[in-house]
């Protein structure tokens, strides 16, 4: 009888999910083994006015896999903080919600979603978003900050997932909460298997 083959090592598995994030921030039109866009946004449910009322850049290359706001709406004012927020779909989406006197921290690890972001961002009425390039596991965020945390497919990438969620706590204030879209797969991805991590 063989042994299972080992594991994939963490900061291997990192790498390849920022190869292909990467690839969505450059060519968000290319062939990925996911949807992709505004066809994405649509069948995840999405209102057609929020997808136009954001930057297009942040639509193009969305890549999530539900809508966390179908939890509950977010309320005026509020401290949001996007964990994986790629090119910003959720954190614009968040800005529609919080208005003018809420604030906005999305977080990446790809320093290719955070440009366009970033990018999307400097647009007039977008003062209040600000995108900042970090792990999840370490994220570049204030203790107590957010009213709430959102993530969209993003917490299922990190391999180490307790300490995901102990940074997440450690930035909601008391009361606050978490709000997240997520996919799971109870098989343990190979070394033979990176893409199927990232995918």
């Amino acid at each position: 009888m063989s042994a299972d083959p080992p594991p994939l090592p963490a900061e291997a598995l990192r790498n390849e999910v920022r190869s292909t994030y990467r690839e969505v921030a450059l060519n968000p039109r290319g062939t990925f083994d996911f949807h992709t866009g505004r066809y994405l946004a649509t069948r995840l449910g999405y209102p057609e006015q929020l997808l136009n009322a954001v930057p297009a850049a942040a639509v193009e290359a969305f890549c999530g896999v539900a809508n966390p706001f179908a939890l509950r709406p977010l309320t005026e004012s509020e401290r949001i903080v996007d964990v994986g927020s790629g090119a910003g779909l959720d954190t614009f989406a968040a800005a529609c919600q919080v208005g003018p006197t809420g604030l906005i921290i999305g977080v990446d690890m790809t320093s290719e979603m955070v440009a366009r972001a970033r990018t999307a961002a400097t647009a007039p009425g977008w003062e209040k978003i600000e995108f900042r390039e970090g792990l999840a596991e370490s994220l570049p965020v204030e203790t107590d900050w957010a009213d709430a945390v959102i993530s969209n497919g993003a917490i299922n990438l990190c391999t180490d997932k307790h300490t995901v969620l102990t940074e997440i706590y450690r930035v909601i204030k008391p009361g606050g909460r978490l709000q997240f879209a997520d996919i799971a797969n109870g098989q343990t991805v190979t070394a033979s298997e990176p893409k199927l991590w990232a995918a």
